[in-house]
């Protein structure tokens, strides 16, 4: 379910903002993540699990997913690890969301294909620093952080 773009905060931004999928099974985080991007200038999509995840990541091909890893029907490295093996969506960055960070858990994360793995509980103006340095570091002129 994408949502519109809300005010914009950030500079140096489109009118329309990047989309960002957040991937989370518990409403009450997506919706924190999904007010606080919105209000931001982002564009926001949204999966209930790995397997919506992937289906929506081909349907939108967001700029950026943020997914956490402990998910119903099909977990988070195993969506990552889908997404990172088609030539549709490889490119897309991944942010894990875990409360599982230890350092083999970490590592589990990155072979799977995500960009950054960040812990929990994460507030949303940290997150939302994390997809503008990985967001910018794709722009031509480098990271924008």
């Amino acid at each position: 379910m994408e949502a519109g773009s809300g005010a914009r905060r950030g500079a140096g931004r489109n009118a329309e903002g990047p989309l960002v999928l957040i991937v989370d099974d518990v409403e009450d985080s997506r919706t924190i993540y999904v007010l606080w991007l919105k209000f931001s200038g982002y564009r926001l999509a949204e999966a209930e699990n790995g397997q919506e995840a992937v289906h929506q990541a081909h349907l939108l091909l967001p700029n950026i997913i943020v997914t956490d890893l402990s998910l119903p029907v099909m977990d988070g490295l195993e969506a990552t690890r889908r997404l990172k093996d088609d030539p549709r969506t490889k490119d897309i960055p991944v942010i894990a969301l875990t409360g599982d960070v230890l350092p083999e858990h970490v590592e589990a994360a990155r072979r799977a294909g995500c960009d950054l793995v960040i812990s929990k509980p994460c507030l949303p103006d940290q997150l939302e620093d994390a997809i503008q340095r990985i967001l910018g570091a794709q722009e031509p002129g480098g990271d924008r952080a």
